[in-house]
């Protein structure tokens, strides 16, 4: 396996905000990209990355392959790409060789892990309310409600995302109404089943707060949900990179 990275930045950005959740990790190599699926400790996060062979200036596999690593290893070793340097990975006697090509070449090995905890799979759901807006924005309002609570409701209805966290004798409340930058869906039924709006749920903002980093890669981030439902996010950016998240609820009495 060789695979050469022109922009080392998908992969440096990508591997410091997922090793905010997941400490070790399995990356799975196919003819289409590079794919990890892991849970965070705590199973109440799931991070669904990919990075596919087209963001990629050379991509030569000879099959599939899986490489397990200790992601605070490659992050540190990632962040000493500069911005205008590619990388080169490589699978060497059961090592990952990372070649920093730039001003100078440095050359990096990384001790391949044993990780037994099978394969994952994203869970199939059915999300109520589809919202597309800023990553920008949406980090704002998480930023806006980490000030007051340490959890936050999402409340969607035709043409608003309502995004509400109350402390003990704070509050803070933020609305980001359809326009050009922000789209909204509702659907009208989920198997059969009328959804009734608003739609809502609530999510910690620690995890959030990690999440919404992906504002690094994609200037545009997708939120699906469904109400006291798992949470996706997912950054985008076409051709090159995927990198989405699946939190928990937080059902907690009113």
């Amino acid at each position: 396996m060789k695979l050469t990275l022109a922009d080392a930045k998908l992969l440096k950005d990508a591997v410091a905000i997922i090793s905010e959740l997941v400490t070790e990790a399995r990356f799975s190599v196919t003819s289409d990209g590079v794919t990890l699926i892991a849970l965070d400790p705590a199973t109440v996060a799931m991070v669904d990355f990919t990075l596919l062979s087209s963001a990629f200036s050379e991509y030569d596999t000879t099959g599939d392959e899986d490489i397990s690593l200790n992601l605070m290893n490659l992050k540190q070793v990632l962040r000493r790409a500069g911005a205008t340097d590619s990388v080169v990975l490589e699978t060497v006697d059961n090592k990952l060789k990372i070649t920093l090509k730039g001003a100078s070449t440095r050359t990096f090995h990384l001790p391949l892990i044993d990780i037994d905890d099978g394969k994952r799979q994203v869970p199939k759901v059915e999300y109520a309310a589809t919202i597309t807006t800023t990553s920008a924005q949406l980090g704002d309002a998480i930023d806006d409600a980490d000030i007051v609570a340490e959890s936050v409701a999402f409340i969607a209805e035709d043409k608003n995302l309502a995004i509400h966290a109350e402390g003990d004798l704070s509050k803070a409340h933020i609305d980001i109404p359809q326009d050009p930058d922000t789209k909204i869906v509702i659907e009208e039924s989920i198997g059969g089943n009328p959804v009734e709006q608003p739609v809502k749920a609530r999510y910690s903002i620690e995890y959030l707060k990690k999440m919404v980093q992906g504002a690094k890669l994609a200037d545009k981030v997708t939120l699906q949900f469904r109400t006291d439902h798992p949470l996706r996010l997912e950054y985008k950016v076409l051709n090159k990179v995927k990198l989405a998240f699946i939190l928990a609820p937080r059902v907690e009495n009113d």
